[in-house]
């Protein structure tokens, strides 16, 4: 069976299991989603995933996986090798705890549709893309630069790619793409520019996907 990965070439949380899929070795399908015209809010995704958010996993037998973190654990679970997550569980508490902090309070606060409802609410794009997308991922790169000095080798912990760097370069990304100053973050820095040199990081960056609006 062939799976089908339903994707936004920029969309963070796509970009993060492409990562898992590309890190395991996994072959798929790519189906895009213009985010910025509406297509996720469509009924034939929302047939995919009621949710009507990306990405989406299709297994082909009739199964669909959403949330990108739920993706990448499964993936973890039936495609072991190369292992995503370290051996001991208080590592492994440890790069979920990194990843968590961008899943859970950096990107849903500058995902599209939250921007969308801030523009329906009056606030200029410059404010958006500045005092607000800007705002959350220094807050939370404050929070995740001396974890990622203290447990990074060549990667966010060890040197070995795992689920942390899955969820860490889209974000750097990101934070580049909204003109954010990163040089206060060495430590996260230096990880992205170690990872973008990883042949499944290339594969899965945003400007390699079929979709791709050249800048």
């Amino acid at each position: 069976m062939t799976w089908t990965l339903y994707s936004g070439w920029r969309a963070g949380a796509a970009y993060r299991v492409r990562i898992g899929l590309k890190l395991k070795g996994c072959a798929y399908d790519y189906a895009a989603l213009d985010l910025v015209a509406g297509d996720q809010r469509q009924a034939a995704y929302r047939a995919v995933n009621p949710q009507g958010l990306v990405p989406a996993l299709d297994l082909g037998d009739g199964t669909i996986l959403a949330q990108s973190l739920a993706i990448l654990e499964w993936l973890e679970e039936t495609v072991p090798e190369p292992p995503l997550l370290p051996r001991t569980p208080l590592e492994r508490a440890m790069v979920r705890r990194i990843a968590g902090i961008i899943a859970c309070d950096i990107h849903p606060a500058n995902n599209t549709r939250i921007g969308a409802k801030l523009r329906k609410l009056g606030v200029p794009d410059d404010v958006i893309a500045t005092d607000w997308i800007q705002g959350w991922i220094r807050d939370g790169f404050d929070a995740l630069e001396p974890l990622i000095a203290r447990y990074a080798g060549r990667f966010a912990f060890g040197d070995q790619p795992t689920i942390a760097d899955c969820c860490l370069i889209p974000q750097v990304y990101s934070a580049h793409r909204f003109g954010l100053d990163v040089t206060p973050y060495p430590a996260i820095v230096g990880v992205a520019e170690r990872a973008n040199q990883h042949p499944a990081f290339i594969a899965a960056h945003p400007n390699q996907q079929p979709d791709a609006v050249p800048a």
